[in-house]
């Protein structure tokens, strides 16, 4: 498995064995970048299952759930195959799963908006906040040379499990995914905002240890 990436969520030892479970079973034609292509296809059904949600019947919200699953099983296990299976491409890999993650915010995005009929900005926010957490993260690596992409001890697949808990109950309570939209975006620049900070007193420290080195 990569060694390169810190984690510090509370599922990360859970989600460790099921993904060196899932690695170890995988057919032999199944590759990292199909496992891309699954994750990206699962931001489309969350997308599809909004707007079905909006414009049909508010049951399809369950199309956006199952859509996190799929998004989860392919973006989790992708790199995780090729290091399992000692065919690696770190930067190639880097590089495609950050353009796929923007991509993929984009999409869910598109579906909180499709799906919110008040504030719809609240969509726009979200999406731009998730953009900023991720140029923070290119931020923090560039300078320390460690990628992380938990804060705190909530990453990627702890959102996944809240999003879905919060679309299972818009189905009989509606406007909870727009008071989880506007709270969670509003917590997220909160974080973006102190953890640009910390970059810049970082990025700080290192000038200065290099014109102490010269």
């Amino acid at each position: 498995m990569s060694q390169d990436r810190e984690r510090s969520n509370i599922l990360k030892k859970a989600e460790a064995r099921a993904i060196q479970f899932l690695c170890a079973h995988m057919p032999r034609w199944v590759y990292p970048d199909l496992l891309t292509a699954i994750g990206f296809s699962g931001s489309l059904v969350i997308c599809a299952g909004l707007w079905l949600a909006k414009h049909r019947d508010r049951y399809f919200l369950l199309l956006s759930i199952f859509g996190l699953a799929v998004h989860w099983f392919g973006d989790s296990l992708d790199g995780r195959l090729a290091y399992y299976r000692k065919t690696p491409r770190k930067w190639y890999g880097w590089a495609l799963d950050i353009n796929v993650d923007w991509t993929s915010a984009c999409f869910i995005g598109l579906g909180f908006y499709f799906y919110l009929a008040t504030f719809k900005i609240v969509a726009f926010v979200f999406v731009v906040a998730y953009g900023g957490s991720m140029i923070v993260a290119l931020l923090r690596y560039r300078i320390t040379e460690k990628y992380t992409i938990d804060t705190f001890m909530f990453g990627p697949t702890e959102l996944r499990i809240l999003l879905a808990t919060v679309l299972l109950v818009e189905i009989y309570r509606p406007d909870t995914l727009l008071q989880f939209g506007f709270v969670g975006s509003l917590i997220l620049v909160l974080i973006n905002l102190a953890d640009s900070y910390k970059v810049l007193k970082l990025a700080d420290q290192r000038d200065r240890n290099q014109q102490t080195a010269k």
